[in-house]
């Protein structure tokens, strides 16, 4: 997953603001191979996040300020979840918001348009970008070979990138991704399921997102002298530990625990331990 290039906004203010915020991120690259966990039927979460929970935690998501504006819709994201048994259908009621906070606030960071300064704060402003554009992001690959034209820039909640990412991931949900990547930019609901399946699916030696946030992961002893203990932090150094985890404080890390932070008291859950990864080793 790469970040960004952050496009022009008509405010010369505005766009400096957001520059500085979007610029601390650059997120690297997962390895989708062997894909496990496939759509099969999940259950409604529509009880626990109603419509209009759905758009004050994505408050500025459609603002005209945001490059995304209309494509992040709450039906979009109904429909990706019920294609994926367990995501907010595992556990407690509690624990079925906590993931469902910790997905959005994950995917907020990746996508986030906020600044320091802005209205209602800068983890109000999560969904506001959809695909960052220029890198092609081709690498030689047998199994997984460029389409003649195609670029594999971030799309998406999770900023998906490379073909061999697009490649097996469109094969686990059933869209040719390889040969269309433009599908997670302009279908949204293929645009939430590519972000859902990476959070459900484990890539060794990395649980899953979804094992760690519903408490089904036990570390290993690697696990723990490494520092990674079960809690959100874990989650951050899934999605990006090889850049983010491990340095200490940083505003990458902070954003992606503040995100979380507001979306678990909108839902009204408890954050639980280890909300950072700041003296954790990344996986590797």
């Amino acid at each position: 997953m790469n970040f960004w290039t952050l496009i022009l906004f008509t405010s010369v203010s505005l766009f400096g603001a957001l520059a500085q915020q979007c610029g601390a991120a650059t997120v690297s690259a997962p390895t989708l191979s062997n894909p496990t966990a496939t759509p099969s039927g999940g259950g409604d979460i529509s009880s626990l996040i109603p419509e209009s929970l759905f758009n004050t935690i994505l408050k500025h998501r459609n603002d005209a300020r945001c490059p995304g504006k209309g494509f992040y819709t709450y039906s979009a994201f109904i429909s990706a979840a019920r294609s994926f048994s367990g995501f907010a259908t595992t556990g407690d009621i509690n624990t079925r918001k906590k993931e469902i906070a910790a997905f959005l606030g994950q995917t907020s960071q990746e996508t986030t348009g906020g600044w320091a300064s802005a209205p209602d704060g800068p983890y109000a402003w999560g969904y506001c970008f959809v695909e960052e554009k220029g890198n092609a992001y081709c690498s030689p690959s047998t199994q997984w070979p460029c389409a003649l034209g195609k670029k594999y820039y971030g799309r998406g909640p999770i900023q998906i990138s490379y073909n061999y990412n697009y490649g097996p991931l469109g094969k686990a949900i059933g869209s040719d991704l390889l040969n269309n990547p433009d599908l997670v930019a302009t279908d949204a609901t293929i645009s939430f399921k590519t972000a859902l399946w990476f959070w459900m699916t484990p890539q060794s030696p990395k649980p899953s997102c979804h094992d760690v946030i519903t408490g089904r992961w036990t570390p290993s002893n690697a696990d723990r002298s490494a520092g990674r203990l079960p809690g959100y932090g874990v989650i951050t150094n899934i999605i990006n530990g090889g850049i983010e985890c491990g340095k200490g404080a940083n505003d990458r890390v902070a954003g992606r625990i503040g995100f979380y932070k507001r979306y678990c008291d909108l839902m009204g859950v408890s954050y639980g331990p280890n909300l950072d990864c700041y003296n954790q080793r990344s996986f590797g």
